[in-house]
């Protein structure tokens, strides 16, 4: 029952203040639990920060994460940096296709058909946790709130997980809250082979934040708090339960969301379907 693990943390960005400060040490952390509460091999647990986060990098650090699974495995992709999209305006339905921003976004973007064409191949039985903390929909073109709200900050350095596709010279919906994304006509939850959390719904931001002291984003810090508090045994549905209650309770206007199919839901993070252990049981039982 081979595990495996792909943690992304981007903070540095080529645009003038729009560097985050917390997505290092999120995917550090995320790193850090796996190997040390769920048993995780540390060579089998890669990083990738900043300028090493590279689109082409990212891609092929998910297909070597993919490569060779078989069912029972147990794999956990997360990414922490600025999300964006890239806007449909040729339909009378205004829509969009979610992106993540990698280190080289100038140039490159990772969207989410991407992803869901490299999640779809793989077998059935394979456990694929990805958790995404950064946005997707907004209009804001700077991730910095006093630079949003001229004369607002705030004492924990708050800033959104969001880069305007304007900034990449690309179109912007002109009202990004009636748009949708694309992605939910053509993969249903009932349907995803992954479990996805996500920092918040597509009309809200995400947040990167000093948080007790150090940087990060508030669902992953809350995500982290939680599973620590229910001593390391929570299953999804009460993982996110647990974080909108938390995240509420700070004061971040985000509400993180849980996707996947019902099954997956009700399992404990990090482990595999019950169904697949099953099987994978009787399989063993019958060769020996």
């Amino acid at each position: 029952m081979p595990k495996k693990a792909l943690c992304v943390g981007v903070n540095d960005y080529p645009y003038e203040g729009f560097d985050l400060n917390g997505c290092i040490n999120d995917a550090t952390a995320w790193a850090e639990l796996l190997i040390q509460h769920y048993d995780f091999p540390e060579p089998d647990v890669k990083l990738l920060f900043d300028a090493e986060a590279t689109k082409k990098n990212i891609i092929n650090g998910l297909k070597n994460l993919l490569a060779g699974a078989q069912s029972g495995d147990i794999l956990v992709f997360t990414n922490s940096s600025h999300g964006s999209y890239i806007a449909d305006t040729n339909n009378d339905e205004p829509m969009y296709d979610e992106a993540i921003c990698p280190y080289d976004c100038v140039d490159n973007l990772i969207v989410d058909d991407e992803l869901r064409s490299l999640f779809a191949n793989i077998p059935q039985g394979i456990s694929l946790t990805v958790i995404s903390d950064s946005c997707f929909s907004g209009t804001v073109c700077r991730p910095i709130i006093c630079d949003v709200i001229p004369g607002f900050r705030t004492p924990d350095d708050r800033r959104v997980r969001f880069l305007n596709p304007a900034m990449r010279g690309d179109k912007v919906l002109p009202n990004p809250w009636k748009a949708k994304p694309k992605r939910f006509e053509k993969h249903p939850e009932s349907k995803m082979k992954e479990i996805l959390i996500s920092g918040c719904t597509d009309r809200e931001y995400s947040y990167d934040a000093l948080i007790c002291g150090t940087y990060h984003g508030a669902m992953t810090y809350t995500a982290l708090q939680a599973i620590k508090d229910a001593n390391y045994k929570i299953t999804y549905n009460q993982l996110i339960s647990r974080i909108a209650y938390l995240i509420d309770d700070a004061g971040y206007p985000q509400h993180p969301q849980l996707e996947g199919n019902d099954l997956n839901k009700k399992k404990q993070i990090f482990t595999e379907n019950k169904i697949q252990k099953i099987e994978r049981l009787d399989r063993s039982i019958q060769s020996s």
